[in-house]
């Protein structure tokens, strides 16, 4: 028997407003969604990368990791409010059913946001398919990044730490971080 996908949402933006970097995913895995947390899935590097490049304890309480972020001035969200994925891999998105979060609207209301991160390229595809039309000229720096998910095998954690050590130029925070 088929198993039939229901439309699944993104969680909150994690910000504030003084915020001058922007990660997006493209939507939280089966994982996240059920621990209501984003990157909760076990094998998932998002923690691991954002204590190496950021000095987020990867061990600190979910809550304390998200303040923490924002401490340092980076934003989290997805590019999509909602979609129809069976499953967890960004692939399986349909994209018919891909309805963008207000963005636009996000970087109104952060205006020092000058950096989008992209967490691997389905969150730069869907940015460029729902959201770069609405914003014609944007100064913004679009950087795409290795994904942390572990559907990426082909990088391991220590090529995406690499990668990812662009982060921390754009929030002006020292390459080593600072331990919470």
């Amino acid at each position: 028997m088929r198993r039939v996908a229901n439309q699944i949402r993104s969680f909150p933006t994690a910000s504030h407003p003084d915020a001058v970097a922007l990660i997006l995913g493209s939507m939280p895995g089966e994982a996240s969604l059920r621990a209501g947390q984003y990157y909760a899935h076990p094998r998932n590097a998002f923690w691991p990368v954002m204590e190496a490049v950021l000095g987020v304890g990867a061990d600190l309480p979910y809550e304390e990791r998200i303040a923490a972020l924002i401490d340092r001035r980076v934003a989290l969200w997805d590019v999509l409010a909602s979609c129809v994925r069976p499953g967890s891999l960004d692939s399986d998105i349909v994209d018919s059913t891909a309805v963008p979060n207000d963005l636009p609207g996000f970087l109104t209301e952060h205006p020092l946001v000058r950096t989008v991160f992209f967490n691997g390229t389905k969150a730069e595809q869907a940015w460029r398919r729902h959201i770069a039309p609405a914003l014609p000229g944007s100064p913004l720096r679009l950087v795409r990044l290795p994904s942390t998910s572990p559907a990426n095998a082909s990088y391991s954690t220590e090529r995406k730490i690499e990668a990812w050590r662009v982060v921390p130029l754009a929030v002006e925070v020292p390459p080593e971080g600072r331990r919470l």
